[in-house]
C-alpha cells in the first residue's frame, strides 16, 4: 500500500457545520441503532463538558470513528470531536468525510512534528481530541502496549497552559465479533479521566512513561469489565 506523504499544510482539522448537522442525527438515530445489536455505553458521566480532553480509546474497527462521537460527542457533551487519523485512512471518499468531520492525518511510523503540534494547538483551544494510543486496529480483546504520544501531547499542553485542567479519558470499545457486521453488539466503557497536572511537567520523559503506564492500566481495567457504572442504552 502506498501511504501518501503528509505535507504540513494538510495537517489541519475543521468541522463542516452542514455535514455535522446531517451526520450526527443520521448516525445516532438510524445507522448505528439499525446496524448494530445492543449498543451499550457505560460511564458517560465521566465525559468533561468543558476544557481540553484527550480521548484515548482502544481501536478495534473503523467503526470506532463513528462510535466515539456517538458515545461522547455533541449529543452527550455538547461538543464536537477532533481525530488524529492514520494517513492511510485519509484517502478517497472516506478521507473527504474524515477531513470535514474533524480528522487530520498522522504517519504512525514516523509521526511528524506538524501532526503533534496541531494536536497541541487543538487541545489548547479547549477542544476534544481522539488519539488511538495502541497505534493501529487490533481484532482481539487485549489492550496492546500504548505509544507515548498521547502522554507527551497531554503533558505539553499542560506545560504550555498551566492550570488548563488537561484531561486524558480512557475509553474501551468492544465488539462481539472481530470484524463487526450487521447485528454485532457493542460495549463502550468510559473510565474516569487522568489529569496531566498530576504528573511532573518538568520531567517529560519519565512523566510520559508513567502517564502511559497509568493509562494502559486504566484501559485494561475497564476493558476487563471492572468499571462499575449504570448502563446507558442508546
Amino acid at each position: 500500500m502506498n501511504i501518501p506523504t503528509i505535507k504540513s499544510d494538510q495537517v489541519k482539522s475543521r468541522i463542516s457545520p452542514w455535514l455535522i448537522n446531517v451526520a450526527y442525527p443520521l448516525g445516532s438515530k438510524i445507522v448505528l441503532p439499525l446496524y448494530f445489536g445492543p449498543l451499550v455505553i457505560n460511564g458517560q458521566e465521566n465525559v468533561p463538558k468543558t476544557g481540553p480532553v484527550l480521548l484515548a480509546p482502544t481501536h478495534r474497527s473503523r467503526w470506532d470513528a463513528l462510535i466515539i462521537p456517538y458515545a461522547v460527542g455533541r449529543i452527550v457533551s455538547g461538543r464536537d470531536v477532533r481525530f488524529m487519523v492514520t494517513s492511510s485512512e485519509m484517502t478517497g471518499i472516506q478521507g473527504w468525510f474524515i477531513r470535514r468531520m474533524g480528522g487530520f492525518p498522522v504517519d504512525v511510523k514516523r509521526p511528524g512534528a506538524s501532526s503533534l503540534e496541531h494536536s497541541v494547538e487543538v487541545l489548547k483551544q479547549g477542544e476534544m481530541l481522539v488519539i488511538f494510543p495502541e497505534g493501529g486496529i487490533f481484532r482481539d480483546r487485549e489492550v496492546h502496549p500504548l505509544k507515548r504520544g498521547v502522554a507527551r501531547i497531554a503533558l505539553e499542553v499542560e506545560a504550555q497552559q498551566p492550570g488548563c485542567e488537561m484531561k486524558i479519558l480512557p475509553v474501551a470499545i468492544e465488539y462481539s465479533q472481530p470484524f463487526p457486521s450487521w447485528g454485532t453488539s457493542v460495549t463502550v466503557n468510559i473510565g474516569s479521566p487522568l489529569h496531566a497536572a498530576s504528573y511532573d511537567i518538568a520531567s517529560l520523559k519519565s512523566s510520559s512513561k508513567k502517564l502511559t503506564q497509568d493509562l494502559e492500566s486504566h484501559l485494561k481495567g475497564i476493558f476487563q469489565g471492572k468499571l462499575k457504572q449504570t448502563l446507558t442504552r442508546k
